[in-house]
C-alpha cells in the first residue's frame, strides 16, 4: 500500500488559474467562484497531484502525508 496525501487548497490565496485542474483533472475542480478545491481530502500519492501543486502560480496547494501530517509540498525553506 502506497502513501496517501491530505490535499488542501488555501482559498484565500487561490487565484483560480486552473493549472491544478489542467495537471490533475480528477483531483481538483473549480467552483462557481473559480476557486480551486480538491475532489477528495485524501488521495493516493501521485505525480499528477504533485505536478498540480508545483504548477500552482501562488502555491495555494498544500500536500501532507495522511496520518503523520508531514509536509510533502511546498518544501520547507
Amino acid at each position: 500500500m502506497g502513501d496517501r496525501w491530505h490535499v488542501e487548497v488555501d482559498r484565500s490565496v487561490c487565484i483560480g488559474s486552473g493549472m491544478c485542474v489542467n495537471h490533475a483533472p480528477e483531483g481538483f475542480q473549480l467552483d462557481s467562484a473559480r476557486q480551486s478545491r480538491p475532489t477528495e481530502e485524501e488521495c493516493d500519492a501521485g505525480e499528477h497531484v504533485l505536478a498540480a501543486a508545483e504548477g500552482c502560480p501562488v502555491e495555494a496547494i498544500t500536500l501532507t502525508l495522511a496520518g503523520s501530517g508531514e509536509v510533502v509540498f511546498p518544501p520547507e525553506e
